[in-house]
């Protein structure tokens, strides 16, 4: 059984091993990490060596830091990464370049649009009808997306969005809400199988499915990170903000908002951003909570997102694809009996 993990902004782990009689059998951890001692990385197969088949990520971790004197040194890597690559490979996960990549990148489209193809897509991926995908989001309205669980009187300022033409969708993905205007956003879904992250954790699964990002970003020149759980963010300020949506077939949405430009004192008359929040955060206003991706590289958007898919088909490799007529038909109907309704938009109200 083989299985890799990738550390986000980190080395490569990869285990080798088998299982006899639901033990752990002829362990092999390998990587291009760096390890000190030398004989450190005998330790962490022996440690390994005849653990039961079942154990969890954590139980597997703390035998690795167990088996570790006090002085080595992990770089690139640790102990739960070890465990993780365990975890996968027990579990037959699949890897990037196991996938035939197909991208969209469709025109502007309305908000609504968007909210029902995710659903669509995600569904057809699950269904093994579409291969992994990942999805450009081009706007033609500006809008405030809510998360799946939130109020809409409490996230939004309904006479300043009718003030401004601000539609307000709610999404099947959970998390905050975003701020859109045409133009002012990078917005992108992933659509990949459970086999993608299985062995993963929930937090995990969010720095490895952007990890291509951030090295995109930092070919721009922007020293970016993951900010758990789900933030993107660098020295000047936040760049982006991800959501997942699980489907019970293990599924998975990973879509990213990421800030080009953004009209701050608008977006703050728009959204209700409560106080506790922004303690959270550890700042003083929302204005100064994200720093677009237009200051800090002074590029056009347009070639921000040839970077970003430039670094994607470098890893991984990507086709170009369309919408089908039938996913089409789909999220037509999905507007219609779901996203368009006041039902969904105001389920939480």
């Amino acid at each position: 059984m083989h299985g890799e993990f990738k550390v986000p902004a980190g080395k490569l782990v990869v285990v080798d091993l088998d299982v006899v009689d639901g033990s752990l059998r002829n362990v092999r951890v390998s990587g291009d990490f760096f390890l000190e001692p030398d004989d450190a990385l005998l330790l962490i197969n022996a440690a390994l060596e005849g653990q039961p088949s079942q154990s969890s990520s954590a139980a597997l971790a703390s035998v690795v830091e167990n088996a570790l004197p006090p002085e080595a040194i992990m770089y690139g890597f640790s102990a739960a990464s070890v465990a993780t690559a365990v975890r996968r490979a027990l579990s037959a996960a699949t890897s990037w370049t196991d996938h035939d990549w197909r991208l969209i990148h469709e025109p502007a489209r309305p908000p609504l649009y968007h909210m029902s193809l995710d659903q669509t897509l995600l569904e057809e991926v699950a269904s093994g009808n579409r291969p992994p995908t990942l999805r450009v989001w081009e706007w033609s309205e500006p809008c405030v997306v809510i998360g799946s669980f939130q109020s809409v009187r409490n996230e939004v300022n309904a006479e300043a969005a009718a003030r401004y033409g601000i539609q307000v969708v709610r999404r099947i993905s959970g998390g905050g809400a975003m701020f859109v205007e045409p133009g002012n956003t990078i917005t992108y879904s992933l659509y990949v199988p459970g086999s993608l992250v299985e062995g993963l954790s929930f937090q995990d699964s969010y720095a490895f499915l952007d990890d291509w990002v951030l090295a995109a970003l930092h070919e721009l020149g922007i020293k970016a990170w993951y900010q758990p759980l789900n933030d993107i963010a660098s020295p000047a300020g936040k760049i982006a903000g991800a959501a997942q949506k699980r489907l019970g077939s293990g599924a998975v949405l990973h879509h990213v908002t990421m800030s080009y430009d953004i009209d701050a004192e608008k977006m703050t008359e728009v959204l209700r951003i409560g106080g506790e929040k922004l303690s959270m955060k550890g700042t003083a206003s929302a204005a100064k909570r994200v720093d677009p991706l237009r200051s800090q590289t002074g590029l056009p958007r347009e070639t921000i997102i040839d970077v970003m898919l430039a670094s994607f088909s470098r890893r991984y490799g990507l086709k170009p694809d369309d919408v089908t007529d039938a996913e089409l038909t789909r999220a037509t109907e999905l507007i219609e009996t779901k996203f368009g309704t006041a039902e969904w938009t105001n389920r939480v109200p």
